[in-house]
């Protein structure tokens, strides 16, 4: 199991989690593409034989460029990539300049122009990191899903990732008093600390042609 003290958390999940995430995703040799450049991602991939990426872009062009092997505390290790551009995985934190996860436009936009960096059956990993909308307003997992779905992505799944241990029962019906202080605090200012982070997962309907070159 890919277990690493000196890598941090990937937004909440923990670095074993995470490879194993990375691996139902993607087989030997795939390319995995982190827009956030994290490097919990890059030392799970390189663990699991896959290749780490990073976006680059050049005069308005967005390419894929394969991560240099790292040479400090990780056992070097060989990485055959499979022929083709593109990324097998994209994985990426919500909202992102210029993608508001509330702005349907420009979510649109955003998720159209990484749509063509997946090769054929690649997956889009998506983390929301944004609090939950004002009550009646569209959420942000809606509006990430239909903004996807706009920009011809396949909505795959959606994975909740537990942040803290949760409570038998509703802190505010709790006969002891709420809990606002110290490790196990479990309201803040009489409302529920965030409990999990939401993960949206999209399948790529790209066709070779439409992959961008790496």
């Amino acid at each position: 199991a890919f277990a690493r003290p000196d890598v941090p958390d990937w937004h909440g999940l923990p670095p074993r989690n995470l490879a194993y995430l990375i691996r139902r995703y993607t087989r030997f040799g795939d390319v995995v593409l982190d827009l956030d450049e994290h490097p919990t991602v890059a030392a799970a991939a390189r663990y699991l034989y896959r290749a780490p990426a990073k976006l680059v872009v050049t005069e308005g062009v967005a390419r894929v460029r394969l991560l240099p092997p790292n040479k400090g505390a990780d056992r070097p290790r060989r990485v055959v990539c499979r022929p083709g551009p593109g990324a097998d995985l994209i994985l990426l934190t919500l909202p992102l300049a210029g993608a508001y996860s509330l702005d349907l436009h420009g979510m649109t936009r955003a998720m159209a122009a990484w749509r063509p960096l997946l090769r054929p059956g690649g997956h889009l990993i998506a983390a929301l990191t944004a609090t939950g909308p004002e009550p009646g307003k569209v959420s942000h997992r809606s509006t990430v899903i239909t903004a996807a779905r706009a920009a011809g992505l396949l909505y795959h799944q959606h994975i909740p990732v537990v942040l803290i241990p949760l409570p038998e029962h509703d802190p505010r019906t709790d006969p002891h008093g709420l809990d606002e202080t110290g490790d196990g605090r479990r309201l803040l200012a009489g409302r529920h600390v965030p409990a999990f982070r939401d993960l949206l997962v999209f399948a790529s309907t790209a066709t070779g042609e439409e992959s961008t070159r790496a």
